[in-house]
């Protein structure tokens, strides 16, 4: 865990389907809502089938090359199913059951990447899977009550490995017993470290900005596209039914 680093590049290895469905075995052990396990993974190994799926993740160049691709979904359609056909209503088209979900998938999904890695592979989570959810949607057929909650690549990583992404101290994410708020004085402290890298001071200097922070929110995560894709997202809890109209 400690050497653990995400991969981007892949080598042409395959990733065998016995090892894959083991891997997910040994994933559905991780704690979940109510033993409900409100979650799904659509597994994508065709080529042309990846290139349905690039556009609505940027076109990032993992999607299409990594030998796995692997959808992790919030699923409550399996459970209201099987409520039905056992003569009982699940109330569960709601925001609620769907964080529930949420957090089911994500631990279903962060177990299954420690035991990949743990078997050699690598991995890369790719945060755009909510920001353009409905073509996702589209492109896996997901039903009613079912929403795609996080992308990851897999596969055997290709050399050289890439570099460690720094990590901010235990201290800026550590509160004792009641939540001790920032200072400025503590900001500079923790973040002392991070803002003092090379990689991070080219990255200030590309991008013509005068500190880290401001090519997080002026260039990468801008309030304008945050609203777009939460409005977008909004729409699309709305039509998978777990939020009213």
């Amino acid at each position: 865990m400690r050497t653990r680093r995400t991969i981007r590049q892949y080598s042409d290895r395959d990733v065998p389907a016995e090892l894959l469905n083991e891997l997910l075995t040994v994933a559905m052990q991780a704690s979940n809502t109510g033993n409900m396990q409100l979650y799904s993974v659509v597994v994508t190994r065709d080529g042309e089938q990846k290139k349905r799926l690039a556009p609505a993740h940027f076109n990032q160049p993992m999607v299409t090359n990594a030998p796995v691709v692997l959808t992790f979904c919030a699923d409550v359609n399996r459970f209201v199913q099987w409520a039905a056909c056992r003569k009982t209503e699940a109330g569960f088209a709601n925001f609620q059951t769907f964080i529930a979900a949420t957090i089911d998938a994500m631990l279903f999904a962060q177990s299954f990447c420690t035991a990949a890695e743990e078997k050699g592979l690598g991995i890369c989570y790719l945060g755009t899977t909510t920001y353009n959810a409905g073509p996702i949607i589209e492109a896996l057929n997901l039903p009613r009550l079912v929403v795609p909650i996080v992308t990851v690549t897999l596969g055997y990583p290709a050399n050289p490995l890439p570099a460690q992404s720094e990590r901010l101290p235990l201290a800026a994410i550590l509160h004792e017993e009641t939540y001790a708020d920032y200072t400025p004085a503590r900001i500079d402290a923790l973040y002392a470290e991070k803002e003092a890298l090379k990689v991070n001071q080219r990255f200030v200097a590309e991008n013509g900005k005068e500190t880290l922070a401001q090519v997080f929110t002026e260039v990468r995560y801008t309030k304008a596209n945050n609203e777009y894709f939460s409005t977008a997202f909004l729409e699309v809890l709305k039509k998978q039914g777990f939020l009213t109209e």
